[in-house]
This record gives structure tokens, C-alpha cells and sequence, in this order.
């Protein structure tokens, strides 16, 4: 048995977007899992993982490492999935996701440029020891970094900031705790060229996706 209710236009296209979101556990693991996948693929090359095998040939010490990428990761990309998340809450709109849209099409663009790092640019670890300095460069280091702006996309994307910030840090340890360990080896035994296409191509198709959606035309 159907019963109609008269909500007019704006009404009814408000029930019918609501009846077409996915349950809340289906959304946040799909922010998770997608978050973890663009992050780990975008993050590998990246200066972000070339200073985390700087600062594991200067101390020798992993674990106090990995750990200290563990701390900024979690708190820079919490900073980045909350500006997203909020960003998307006061800015709703029809512009507001073709924006989103774009960005993740620009980010498949800036996927493509391979990254440096200058040894001259980290936080000075001499000063600290090996967990404080991996944690404040890393932080530093990270902010206007790629996997910073893409956390941004993603949490306005999902407007959902625990699981983006799960995720996105999850895709970090996956990508730099084995550049800890195995330093320039992992580098080299690497195609990075095939990552940062294979980090494009995710980034694209998640745009146009979004893009397609927005403007109506998957039905």
C-alpha cells in the first residue's frame, strides 16, 4: 500500500534523495574504504614518503618512526576530513559538488607529477628525537600536500570525518610504514609511474562519477 502525501516539488525531491542514500554503515565504510585505497595509491613517491625514508636512514630507529607518522597523519588529515566535511555542510549545493567533482578530476591531473623532496625542507630532527621530529615534519610537511587536499575532497565528499580520517590514515600507514623498513629499496623495486597512473585513474573515475551523478545522468 503506497500513501501519497502532498509535499510539493522541493518536498518530494527531498524524500526521494533521502530514500536513495545509502544506509549509514554502507556510507562510512565506503568513505573508509575508498579513502584508504586513493590515499595508500597517491601517497606512494610522494615527498611525504620520501622524507619518512630521510628521517629512517638519519635515527635507524622504525617503530619510533612509524609511530610519529602515525600522530600526524591523525591529526593533520582529521584538521583536512573536518574542513571537507564542513566546507560541504554550509556550501550545499549543485556548484558546490561539481566543485568537488573537479577537484578530484584535478587531483588525477596532479597525481601524474612526480614529487621531490629537499632534505634542507623538514623540521630540523637533530633537534628532537626520532618520534617528535618524524611528527612535527611530518605534519608540516604534509599540509598543501596531496594527500592533505584529497582528504579535504573526501571528507566533503562523504561529509562523514571519522571514517575519511580512518581511512586516509590507514592508506598513509600502508604506503610509508614499508618505506620506513625498506627505505630506497621499496622505491626502486616499484613502478611509480604505474602507481601514479593507476592514483590518477582512481582519481578520475571518482570524479567523473561524481560529476555524473550530480548533473543526473546515471537515471
Amino acid at each position: 500500500m503506497t500513501l501519497a502525501v502532498p509535499l510539493g516539488r522541493a518536498g518530494s525531491v527531498r524524500v526521494v534523495a533521502s530514500a536513495l542514500r545509502p544506509a549509514p554503515e554502507y556510507h562510512d565504510l565506503e568513505a573508509l574504504l575508498t579513502s584508504t585505497a586513493v590515499v595508500a595509491l597517491a601517497e606512494i613517491g610522494d615527498k611525504t614518503q620520501l622524507l619518512a625514508i630521510v628521517l629512517a636512514t638519519r635515527f635507524k630507529k622504525p617503530w619510533p618512526i612509524v609511530a610519529g607518522i602515525f600522530v600526524a597523519t591523525i591529526a593533520n588529515h582529521f584538521l583536512a576530513a573536518l574542513v571537507g566535511e564542513q566546507a560541504a555542510s554550509f556550501l550545499d549545493g549543485l556548484w558546490f559538488r561539481y566543485l568537488v567533482a573537479a577537484s578530484f578530476i584535478l587531483m588525477a591531473a596532479w597525481t601524474l607529477i612526480p614529487d621531490k623532496f629537499d632534505e634542507n625542507e623538514d623540521a630540523k630532527p637533530s633537534r628532537f628525537g626520532p618520534f617528535m621530529a618524524t611528527a612535527i615534519a611530518f605534519f608540516l610537511v604534509e599540509m598543501g600536500d596531496k594527500t592533505q587536499i584529497a582528504t579535504i575532497a573526501l571528507g566533503a565528499r562523504f561529509q562523514s570525518v571519522v571514517p575519511v580520517m580512518m581511512g586516509t590514515t590507514i592508506g598513509m600507514m600502508i604506503a610509508n610504514v614499508p618505506a620506513v623498513f625498506l627505505g630506497n629499496e621499496l622505491i626502486k623495486r616499484v613502478s611509480l609511474s604505474m602507481v601514479r597512473t593507476v592514483a590518477a585513474l582512481l582519481f578520475l573515475v571518482i570524479g567523473l562519477w561524481l560529476l555524473a551523478q550530480t548533473a543526473g545522468w546515471l537515471g
